[in-house]
């Protein structure tokens, strides 16, 4: 713990751009205890609801301790705390600091109501050494706007009011109120890149350069104002490549750009469809392989969880979603939903009754027929799919529904035989197939 002696500063926050409950990240440490105690001296603040949530991570021996005096803390104040136990991965590969930053915005985005704000205590010096760490990774415009004041998060907000202030001011309101704050022994951890920069390049450079924390902040935000105009070009230009479908794109249309705009057009387009952010390495491989292939040709590229293919002259994207195996099998009598092995499921909708009899439901294995409605022979499936334009991938996901007589009933809610077409008019109802 740490304490200082009582002197003169104000502290000013400014006022958030909407009213909704605030909760604040509190660590115990100097900056969001300044932050906290700053907002509950505001009556405002405490009006609209005011409480702070503690990420306990459970890697120092004095874990348990310092939540605790968050607790008293927040007692003191009259302000609600949630303390949150979280489980650090220590071997995901991207070492310490990344993995409890992920559980700790993870608790934080579970501490929130949908709409609320959650408050951090990210200032001026934060702003400088995150502007530097976006360089040294050799990112772009959007990466050197660094931290933003506001940014949509978790179903509401994330909100950084001390963003614009020097840290020096926060030891001086600190000093000002008498606080009691914690001293997080791994902040003076050298092999970590941001203790680094903060310890040993920082103040280096205001040897030099006093006002670098300054000027860094405002090359981070003209960066931000730049970035900003580039996304309004690239959502404008975006909407000349959609389709009706938001997770397809026309190849056609993305040929007729630049490969810098693509880059961006493309990475916008994949975080709109929320899906994990597309690599340098994708990029590349849609410029080398997608986009010059056969308008029939089935390239992709699979990251994280998440693939982007081409197919008939359009990108797709999507998460990765397993094929039904081959050798799956079900019945359903349509009284209720009926789950899927890919957490898809089938349900009869607007129907009284239930079938006449269950029904069998299978993968597709190939060869099979249907006889579509206002018809009197079978079409081969492939065809019919190839005629409605369904995906490959598409396909091996289709749940079979099959009659007791043999016949091919339904093919999940795309293709319906003249039976199945028969029986759901007579009865207003429909089949609901949710993917997975």
């Amino acid at each position: 713990m740490n304490r200082q002696a009582p002197s003169s500063a104000p502290l000013r926050l400014p006022a958030p751009a909407r009213q909704a409950p605030v909760c604040v990240g509190f660590s115990g440490g100097l900056d969001s205890w300044v932050l906290l105690h700053a907002l509950a001296n505001d009556a405002q603040q405490r009006r609209h609801g005011l409480r702070a949530v503690h990420v306990h991570h459970g890697l120092h021996a004095q874990a348990d301790d310092w939540a605790a005096h968050c607790q008293r803390m927040c007692d003191a104040l009259g302000i609600g705390l949630l303390i949150v136990r979280v489980h650090v991965e220590r071997d995901s590969g991207d070492g310490p600091e990344a993995a409890a930053r992920r559980a700790r915005h993870r608790a934080f985005a579970d501490a929130l109501d949908p709409g609320d704000i959650l408050a951090t205590a990210h200032h001026r010096d934060d702003q400088a050494e995150t502007f530097l760490l976006r360089a040294l990774r050799a990112s772009g415009p959007d990466g050197l706007a660094a931290m933003r004041p506001w940014r949509a998060f978790a179903g509401g907000w994330q909100w950084r009011p001390l963003l614009d202030t020097p840290r020096a001011a926060l030891l001086a309101y600190a000093r000002q109120h008498a606080l009691t704050w914690i001293e997080d022994p791994s902040n003076q951890r050298l092999d970590f890149d941001r203790n680094f920069l903060r310890h040993q390049v920082m103040p280096l450079l205001r040897q030099r350069w006093p006002h670098a924390d300054e000027t860094f902040a405002r090359s981070a935000m003209l960066c931000g104002e730049a970035s900003d105009l580039l996304t309004a070009e690239d959502a404008a230009a975006l909407a000349q490549a959609r389709t009706a479908d938001p997770a397809a794109l026309r190849v056609d249309v993305l040929a007729t750009w630049p490969a810098s705009r693509r880059a961006r057009v493309l990475r916008l387009w994949v975080e709109q469809n929320a899906l994990p952010p597309l690599p340098a390495e994708g990029v590349a491989h849609i410029e080398t392989d997608l986009l010059t292939a056969g308008p029939d040709a089935r390239a992709e590229f699979a990251w994280q969880g998440a693939v982007i293919r081409r197919w008939r002259g359009l990108l797709h994207a999507e998460r990765q979603r397993p094929a039904l195996a081959p050798d799956w099998q079900a019945e359903w009598d349509g009284r209720g939903p009926l789950a899927l092995p890919d957490d898809g499921a089938l349900a009869l909708e607007g129907a009284a009754d239930a079938f006449d009899a269950p029904l069998r439901l299978t993968a597709r294995h190939g060869g099979e027929r249907i006889t579509l409605p206002g018809r009197s022979h079978s079409h081969a499936l492939k065809d019919v799919l190839q005629t409605q334009g369904i995906p490959p991938w598409e396909r091996r996901r289709l749940p079979l529904l099959w009659a007791p007589d043999g016949a091919l009933w339904a093919v999940g809610d795309l293709v319906l035989s003249d039976g199945c077409d028969a029986w759901l008019r007579q009865r207003g109802a429909r089949l609901h197939w949710r993917r997975g």
